[in-house]
């Protein structure tokens, strides 16, 4: 995964002002002068938009076989039962030759 960001280096510390620096420069009336090269702060909502994520495509690939593999509809407890009675008493059997072949099915489909 391959984080990217814009993010502004540290912020600058600010020094102390006195009373006098303010009063000499309301007199001279550079005050909206010295506010507006003031640092600005950058938001949160700023940041989010800036900031940039990029998936490899294996990431993505696992992504897309979490989302296969997560059921979306409800399971079915009654079939789930069944086959839990059927495997307890020892009369479920896997016909391995299908179970073969359909793997080999979704594996062709499986882009390269």
């Amino acid at each position: 995964m391959k984080i990217s960001s814009n993010r502004p280096g540290p912020m600058p510390t600010s020094t102390p002002s006195t009373d006098a620096s303010k009063s000499s420069a309301a007199a001279t009336g550079l005050g909206a002068a010295v506010d507006a090269k003031a640092p600005k702060t950058t938001s949160t909502a700023d940041l989010a938009s800036a900031s940039k994520v990029e998936l490899s495509s294996r990431a993505q690939d696992i992504k897309k076989a979490k989302e296969l593999a997560t059921p979306s509809e409800g399971i079915d407890e009654a079939k789930v039962a069944r086959l839990q009675a059927m495997i307890d008493a020892g009369k479920y059997k896997v016909n391995a030759e299908a179970v073969a072949d359909r793997l080999l099915d979704e594996h062709t489909k499986m882009p390269s």
